[in-house]
This record gives structure tokens, C-alpha cells and sequence, in this order.
């Protein structure tokens, strides 16, 4: 397939794209030659790193610093972005939270408030600084990397799950709403991807080996999933081979929600 039919002319933003699945994303991205622009929170060093490794390999990457509660600067550097390259054609989501597994009655108000605000606000927020740039170039798409557990609920995994709720809800509305301006949006029910968020906790003790064997033995491909394969999905809807596909929620999960 040649590069230019599966995305036009442009830049990619992947919001996330130095963590782990962000990172396998915006290689696919630019393996597709899409010019794709990285963001990172607080650590720099780890987003130049994944970018010049992608331009080793002759891919087109660049980094940005993203407050995803920041509304000013989300806009300023969404501007920035538009005014290099010319126009915003992809948006992905793929930030993560190192948030705790606890049980509903161990969750306190304000862990809850700062958890949504930090997610699923600030997805919206970076909608809302984007939408008007994909308009203006004639149309686009959103992928946004969501929990397998909105289709089976994993015990514990509220703090993950509810904000992923409101994500989705928002995916569909743009779906709804910005279809006949040529704008689709989508999300894939990834479950546990040997990456990012996952290492962390497991390297801090949180997922144990019977933790582990116990979800393996209860998927069909009794394996855990690899950012790669996350990554697969996402550059395919985000591309005009899937120009026909809007408002869906897409598993990736080796077969969790049978």
C-alpha cells in the first residue's frame, strides 16, 4: 500500500507517544511515512530518545511538551503544529496513569476527582483545541487507546475503567456529530499490553505471579498482548483504509471480553 493513500499530507499527534504504547504507535506512523509529533508530560529525555530512534530509521518525528489541564498551551502548541506542517490530519490517544488497584470503597473523592480530571478531562481537552484544525484541513480522525474493561470489568480496575467511560462517550459524540465533516473517531479495548503502565506495576509488585497466571490462563491466547499489535489497529483506523469506520470501540485483548 502506498504511504500517501493511507494518510494525506501532514502531521500525526500522538498524545502520550514517548510511553510505551505511544512509542509503537508513532513508529508504525511514521513506518507509513506519516510526519508524527510526540508528546510528553515531564520527561524529556525519554521523548528525544523514541524520536531519534524513529528518525534513525528514516522516520519523520518530532517532540512537543503537552499539560494535558493546560488549555492554553494545548492550543498554542496545536497551532504551532498546523502552522509548520500545514495541517493536523490524525490525533491518538495514548496517555497513561500510574493510578493505584483499589476497591470502590477504598476510593476517596479527591483521588477520584484528580483521576478523571487528569484523564478523561483532559482528553477533552486536547479535543477541543484539535477539532478546529481538522475541520479546517478538510476532515481527520481520532483514535483514542481505551481499557478492555469497559466490555468485561476487571475487579479493582475502577479508577482505570470509569474515566475511559466518559472517554468513550466523547469518542462516539464526535462520531455522531462530526461525521459529515469528514472527521471519524474510534477506540481500542486494549487489555494487558506488556508496556508502559503494566512494567511499572509489575516491577513494583502490583501484579504478582498469580495475578499473572491467573489472567493468562483465563485468555483464549494465553498470552499477554504486545504494544505492537496495539499499534497495528491504531494506524489502521486512524488511515483512509478505514474510511468507512466511525464511533466504534475495537477490542485488543486476546479474546478477554469472550
Amino acid at each position: 500500500m502506498n504511504p500517501v493513500a493511507m494518510y494525506p499530507e501532514g502531521v500525526a499527534l500522538v498524545v502520550g507517544g514517548s510511553g510505551g504504547t505511544g512509542q509503537s504507535i508513532s513508529r508504525a506512523l511514521a513506518q507509513q511515512g506519516v510526519t508524527v509529533c510526540m508528546t510528553y508530560n515531564s520527561n524529556k529525555a525519554r521523548a528525544e530518545e523514541a524520536a531519534e530512534s524513529i528518525q534513525s530509521e528514516g522516520g519523520r518525528a518530532e517532540i512537543a511538551q503537552l499539560t494535558m489541564d493546560n488549555v492554553d498551551g494545548i492550543k498554542s502548541m496545536v497551532s504551532d503544529l498546523v502552522a509548520r506542517h500545514g495541517r493536523l490530519h490524525s490525533v491518538f490517544f495514548a496517555t497513561g496513569f500510574d493510578i493505584p488497584q483499589v476497591p470502590i470503597a477504598e476510593v476517596t473523592p479527591d483521588l477520584w476527582q484528580r483521576v478523571l480530571r487528569s484523564d478523561a478531562e483532559g482528553v477533552f481537552n486536547v479535543v477541543h483545541a484539535t477539532l478546529p484544525h481538522l475541520r479546517a484541513g478538510g476532515g481527520g480522525s481520532y483514535t483514542h487507546i481505551s481499557s478492555a474493561g469497559l466490555q468485561r470489568f476487571p475487579a479493582l480496575d475502577i479508577l482505570s475503567v470509569a474515566p475511559k467511560a466518559a472517554i468513550e462517550e466523547l469518542i462516539k459524540g464526535i462520531a455522531k456529530e462530526e461525521g459529515e465533516h469528514n472527521i471519524r473517531a474510534n477506540s481500542i479495548a486494549i487489555g494487558v499490553i506488556e508496556a508502559g503502565i503494566f512494567l511499572r506495576l509489575k516491577e513494583q509488585g502490583v501484579f504478582d505471579d498469580n495475578w499473572i497466571n491467573a489472567v493468562k490462563g483465563a485468555l483464549p491466547m494465553r498470552r499477554f498482548g504486545q504494544p505492537e499489535e496495539v499499534a497495528n489497529m491504531a494506524v489502521f483506523l486512524g488511515s483512509n483504509l478505514a474510511s468507512y469506520t466511525t464511533g466504534q470501540l475495537i477490542p485488543v485483548d486476546g479474546g478477554f471480553g469472550v
